[in-house]
Parts: C-alpha cells; structure tokens; sequence
C-alpha cells in the first residue's frame, strides 16, 4: 500500500508537472493523511489493552475513524491524480461514515454518567442531516438559492450539535461526572465548535453565492489542503482526547 501511495504522488508530480505546484500539494496531503490515519489506528487498537475495560469501546471507536478515513484518503489521492478533481463525493461519504461516529464518542464518555441512547441518536441524526443536505448543496445544485437553502439545513444540524455539547444534554452530563470525563467534553466541544467549523466556512467558500451572493474565488485545490489537514486533526486530536482520559482515569 505505501509503495502504490508513493508511486502515485510520483505520478501526480509528472501529471501536473513544472515546480512544485498546489496541485501536487493536494496529492502530498492526501498521501500524508493516509499515513497520519493509518498511525493513528494503530496506535488506538494497541493502546487498548493498556486501559481498562470500560474505555475500550472509545478507543475502538476512535480507532475505526482513523482507519475509515485512512481508506477513504487512499482512494481520495488517486482520484484527484487520476482526474485531478477534488474527490467531493468520497469526501462526503467519508464523513458520512466518520462524524456520526465521532458522535457516538460524546455518549461513550457520559454513558457512567446517565448518559441515555437516545441522546447518542440525537447526535447522530443530527450529523447525518448536516452532511447530507451540505452535500446536495455543494455537489448536487450549483445556483445560489439552492446553496442558500440546503447550506441553511446544514447550518442548523450542525449547530444543535453544537448546542447538545456545550449547554446541551451532553454537556449537563459530563459536568455531572465531574474530573476528567468533564475536562475530557470541554476539549471534544471545542473541536467541534473550531475544528469541525472548516466545514460550514468550506461550504460558504466553495459554492456558488455562499455567502450574500458573493464569490470568493477559492481554488477547490486549496480548500482540499485545508480539508485534508483539517480532517487529520480533528479526527487524531479527537482520538487523543478519548485516550488521555482512557488514561487519566486509570491513574484516578
């Protein structure tokens, strides 16, 4: 696998040729994603055993988020070098499968804390709302009332899910827990709040009249570096937070 992924950022410096260039930026980062990911997992899964029970689901989890996007990146870059399109429909269906997951963390985290299943759906729907209707208005209609309404849709889903674990149920839970488990939600918050924010801002960057009309001019190249740097540290950096309160815990 790594020899075909360095084989094919070689072919994308032939492909787009010259100095080095963006295009061939965006093939090194989806190569670079891959590897960060795939580390990642291993990483996760290993780690499993050095924690106890009640956290291994969370670092499976974790794990399997880093390996789905480590997947998706491999068919990503060889897309783009293919084709040299940013790969938007993998894009989705990598988030589709990832975000949702990364949801079930939060109830993962409060479930000792009374944490109820149906807030965990909660979360989920909320995320699979946010990312089908971005997608249909990214991908799917090009003018500007259709991104207007479908990037409206998708505003909403993504701030309930902002509402949920900052002030919301998921936040009232892990203020109950107390320790580490709170400190461990304040951190997931914040990723969500920043981290996931790239992909509203990339919406608005990169459809027609996204924002009062206006066109920014953003190369879709461009926002495939900040996407791909983007995805590496909101999923690791999530990850990681699931296991330094793995670990915190067993040291309480």
């Amino acid at each position: 696998m790594l020899l075909n992924v360095l084989m094919s950022i070689t072919d994308a410096a032939e492909i787009f040729g010259g100095p080095f260039n963006l295009n061939q930026a965006v093939a090194f980062t989806f190569f670079v994603g891959s590897m960060a990911m795939m580390g990642a997992t291993a990483f996760f899964w290993l780690e499993m055993r050095n924690v106890s029970e009640r956290w291994r689901t969370s670092l499976l989890v974790s794990g399997l988020i880093t390996f789905i996007a480590a997947v998706h990146y491999y068919y990503m870059r060889d897309f783009f070098v293919a084709n040299g399109d940013s790969p938007t429909f993998f894009r989705y269906v990598d988030w589709l499968l990832t975000v949702p997951l990364m949801c079930v963390e939060f109830y993962l985290i409060t479930k000792k804390a009374g944490g109820k299943i149906g807030t965990m759906w909660k979360l989920i729907f909320a995320s699979v709302v946010m990312l089908v209707t971005g997608y249909v208005g990214e991908a799917v209609y090009g003018d500007v009332a259709a991104s207007w309404f479908w990037g409206l849709l998708s505003g909403i889903a993504y701030f309930y899910i902002v509402y949920l674990v900052w002030a919301g149920e998921i936040a009232k839970l892990a203020a109950n827990a107390g320790g580490a488990v709170k400190k461990a939600n304040n951190v997931l918050a914040w990723f969500v709040l920043v981290g996931w924010a790239i992909y509203p801002v990339g919406y608005i960057l990169g459809t027609t009249g996204g924002l009062f009309g206006l066109d920014f001019g953003v190369d879709a190249g461009f926002m495939d570096v900040v996407y791909n740097i983007g995805d590496a540290v909101n999923k690791i950096g999530f990850g990681l937070v699931i296991y330094t309160l793995a670990v915190s815990k067993e040291q309480d």
